[in-house]
């Protein structure tokens, strides 16, 4: 694999210098990851519990959207799209608030889950995605299996997802959702693995180079890659396993 050739290209020190940071830095990116998701989460409990907050996304009386409601759906999608083009101006204290920011978005986004599900189901889910994305990520850090091969073939199984997506919002198959549902599982359990070992293997290229500009945004993007992987997986257990109010 390229990051166990780029280990022993460096003397033992070295090495060992690497290999603290490398864990020093895995630490952060879960850290950052666990604040964003305790944002969202509280953000949506906030918001999907509370009829009069929830009325703002959502008409009562026609059960339609409202401008704001609107807003809140697209927003995160418009925030990941900017946080791409704009990270490399950013400084690291800019783009860690710019990250929570987006948390609080996508929470607003998805305070509708708690006006369609129970919440014992949502609790019971969200633990179910955690020990599974627990799981898998361990997967990807301690394998020896080279995973990038199945970069290309998850990019265009979500790829082809997205288009399932909006075909079904058409149809209204319930037959299409759920395996849409199923595919959605299997893509970002597979990219869960895949997105730990690509942040390992980033790290300890840039680490041994002494990018330090790189590394100090580094964790909020490998973050921000995990969140978004995390949230996938758990939207699309939720539709397994919830049960409807």
């Amino acid at each position: 694999m390229a990051q166990v050739d780029t280990i022993r290209s460096v003397g033992v020190g070295a090495r060992a210098q690497i290999d603290e940071g490398l864990r020093a830095h895995m630490n952060k990116v879960y850290g950052l990851m666990s604040v964003a998701m305790l944002v969202t989460a509280g953000v949506a409990w906030a918001v999907g519990s509370s009829d009069q907050l929830f009325s703002i996304l959502r008409n009562p009386a026609t059960g339609s959207m409202t401008i704001l409601g609107w807003i809140a759906m697209f927003l995160p999608l418009i925030m990941v799209f900017a946080f791409g083009a704009l990270v490399n101006r950013m400084s690291a204290a800019a783009a860690q608030l710019f990250f929570y920011a987006f948390a609080a978005a996508m929470g607003l986004s998805l305070a509708w889950i708690f006006q369609v599900f129970t919440g014992v189901s949502i609790a019971q889910t969200f633990l179910i995605t955690a020990i599974s994305f627990a799981g898998l990520s361990l997967y990807g850090y301690t394998t020896k299996r080279d995973l990038s091969g199945m970069g290309t073939f998850l990019m265009m199984g979500l790829i082809g997802l997205i288009v399932a997506m909006i075909v079904n919002l058409f149809l209204a198959s319930s037959a299409l959702a759920f395996a849409i549902s199923v595919i959605g599982v299997l893509i970002f359990a597979g990219l869960t693995a895949f997105d730990t070992q690509r942040i390992k293997n980033d790290y300890i290229q840039h680490a041994v180079a002494m990018d330090q500009e790189w590394l100090g945004k580094s964790a909020i993007m490998g973050a921000l890659t995990l969140y978004l992987d995390f949230i996938n997986l758990f939207m699309f257990l939720l539709q397994f396993l919830g049960n409807r109010e």
